[in-house]
């Protein structure tokens, strides 16, 4: 037996004597080695008129969010042109957005920093909150929502939410809303394009992140020279 095929076939068997064998079952999945054939993940569908959990005014909201957080500029396009709102509407129709591994039984204290978000609210319900306490704000200071603000309030406002001196209500942790916005249109911008964001892969393109390639073997070669690697999505594989 080959020293590869023997230590294969050795942890094969250290893994199986952990098993129960009233529990063991047959594990599939993981890139092929062909192109195009890989198991992609499964997607919230969107209701009809295009959202999975959104309602238009909240979609639209959480795309003037974006446009503000991640700006377009002379390297890449914005947050908003980049999907970020449909990303994050599909993540919150999902076990993310329902909180299906976060612990939520109480009883919530405020903590540090460090323990995170102690909160009864799962992050689909504390997108509902913020954005309902966000426009109330806005209506009650500028008899204005959110969206229709200009680009200077807009920054004012997102400011004072990052450093927790705007109160939006008793319910809504300000600090931690912000930061959950920013993570959320964060990941929009750099997910792979299956999940709605990172349009045309704008934000790989603009870091050279080659994307969802399953090896460089015909690149190993190639040292010194200027790959001009095109990114390859998940999507592409569905092709």
């Amino acid at each position: 037996m080959q020293r590869r095929d023997f230590l294969s076939s050795a942890l094969a068997l250290a893994a199986a004597s952990t098993l129960p064998a009233a529990r063991a079952e047959v594990v599939t999945g993981g890139q092929p080695w062909e192109p195009g054939k890989a198991n992609v993940p499964a997607l919230a569908a969107p209701r009809q008129g295009g959202l999975a959990y959104f309602t238009q005014a909240e979609f639209e909201t959480a795309g003037a969010l974006a446009e503000r957080l991640i700006p377009a500029d002379d390297l890449s396009i914005s947050g908003k042109e980049a999907g970020c709102a449909t990303f994050i509407d599909r993540q919150l129709a999902g076990d993310y957005g329902r909180g299906a591994t976060l612990y939520r039984l109480g009883k919530f204290v405020k903590g540090t920093p460090e323990q995170g978000t102690q909160s009864p609210y799962t992050p689909a319900e504390r997108w509902r909150k913020g954005l309902a306490a966000i426009d109330s704000h806005c209506q009650q200071a500028f008899k204005k929502s959110f969206v229709q603000l200009d680009g200077t309030q807009q920054d004012d406002l997102l400011r004072s939410m990052e450093n927790g001196t705007l109160a939006l209500g008793d319910d809504v942790e300000t600090k931690e809303l912000f930061e959950q916005i920013l993570a959320n249109v964060r990941e929009g911008f750099l997910a792979d394009p299956i999940y709605g964001g990172n349009k045309d892969m704008a934000s790989w393109k603009m870091l050279g992140f080659p994307g969802a390639r399953y090896d460089f073997r015909d690149l190993i070669g190639k040292k010194g020279q200027k790959l001009q690697i095109i990114p390859t999505s998940l999507i592409d594989n569905t092709l």
